[in-house]
């Protein structure tokens, strides 16, 4: 249960398992925020002297007994903007809107995910917004490209939509492409689940942020930020006000391969964050798997290596329950009932004709035009419709590619 949240001049409360006061708030600010002092040193001292504050009560010498001395001096040393960071906590612990809650959670605490504690180096503290009652359940990570094809974005919004229905959580990591269309997919499967039961105990989706938890990052995901946090959950492991610097993302990517049973990778190019995590999940053996696309799109190539380097091929969203060993019968219903038994396969012979020429790999104009025998304003005509109605996408390089939808 969650304690309410009070302050007094004394006393402030924090919305987790148990009480900490200011004093303890800045303890683990403090030890959080020093210099030179990773997670693994703080781990290290907080098993030897138990808590934050304690910690710092200790002579230069006691504490070089379990760490190095130059990180010894420096926790001698207030950061300078541990003040600002206490109050800035402070006000938004305090702030608790009316469709979800902030969190601050601690190693130790019984909200602190277990699946986190297998890494390397777990987050000392992080934070949390979003439905923090519920818990994680199985889950599955979605990870892509930030550039999808049309198709790739279609994809993993139609897995996370399957997969949550299934009840499974989503995690990803709120970017634009892959990790979005995941994210919403996530959401209305997640809606579908609820209306068959009567309590919600899981996350619909978790989005592993890289930025402080005080701003959305990409703005673009505002509204969808505000949607995870009605029914899901945002985390991240870096202070409030923290902006959104490149090299935080590529270290949230273990927390999102953590919380996993298994990483999905939908759509990435050889060298990309995508891979990195699936890199990640394999060191924490987790299951990585991947879905193939045309070898004429670049966002497919990294999911091919994966492939030839053992990841499980996924034509559908039954494959990744049968490789995470969590296909019972009545799940199987379920994904049958959200994507039809073919899953994305759809029928030929009521296609739109230009469709049939296309094929599903992306496609120059003029290969089209010598495929189809159209003339040129026809076929552009006809591919605009097509391309309003959702059913083809443009690509760079003046390609196009059908967009299979179920």
């Amino acid at each position: 249960m969650h304690t309410s949240v009070t302050h007094s001049d004394n006393e402030f409360l924090i919305p987790q398992e148990g009480h900490m006061d200011k004093d303890e708030l800045r303890a683990w600010l403090r030890l959080s925020m020093t210099d030179g002092v990773g997670n693994d040193a703080a781990r290290k001292l907080l098993a030897c002297f138990g808590s934050p504050q304690v910690v710092f009560e200790q002579t230069e010498a006691a504490l070089c007994q379990v760490i190095t001395p130059k990180q010894a001096q420096a926790l001698l040393s207030v950061p300078n903007e541990l003040a600002v960071q206490c109050v800035r906590t402070q006000q938004w612990l305090m702030h608790q809107p009316d469709t979800h809650t902030h969190a601050l959670w601690t190693l130790g605490d019984a909200h602190y995910p277990a699946e986190l504690l297998q890494l390397a180096d777990p987050p000392l503290m992080f934070y949390a917004t979003g439905q923090t009652e519920r818990t994680l359940g199985n889950a599955v990570s979605i990870v892509g490209s930030r550039n999808p094809t049309p198709q790739g974005t279609h994809t993993a919004e139609q897995f996370g939509e399957a997969l949550s229905t299934a009840g499974l959580c989503v995690v990803s990591g709120l970017a634009l492409g892959v990790d979005g269309a995941a994210h919403k997919g996530a959401l209305r499967g997640g809606k579908v689940r609820d209306s068959a039961t009567t309590h919600t105990q899981h996350w619909h989706t978790v989005a592993v942020v890289g930025t402080g938890l005080d701003r959305v990052y990409p703005r673009q995901h505002q509204t969808l930020a505000h949607e995870i946090a009605r029914n899901g959950l945002l985390i991240s492991e870096y202070h409030l006000g923290t902006a959104p610097l490149a090299h935080h993302f590529p270290k949230r990517n273990r927390l999102i391969a953590a919380l996993g049973l298994g990483t999905l990778v939908v759509e990435a190019a050889l060298k990309s964050g995508s891979l990195i995590t699936a890199k990640m999940a394999l060191d924490l053996n987790r299951e990585v798997l991947a879905i193939p696309g045309s070898i004429h799109a670049t966002q497919s190539h990294g999911c091919h290596a994966l492939i030839r380097q053992g990841a499980k091929l996924v034509e559908n969203a039954h494959d990744v329950l049968e490789e995470l060993q969590l296909a019972p019968q009545q799940q199987v219903n379920l994904f049958a009932d959200a994507l039809g038994t073919d899953n994305a396969t759809s029928n030929d012979d009521t296609d739109h004709p230009l469709l049939i020429h296309m094929g599903y790999a992306p496609v120059s104009l003029d290969a089209l035009q010598a495929r189809s025998g159209l003339d040129t304003a026809t076929l552009q005509a006809q591919l605009l419709t097509l391309e309003l109605d959702g059913a083809v996408g443009r690509l760079p390089g003046g390609l196009f590619q059908r967009v299979v939808v179920t």
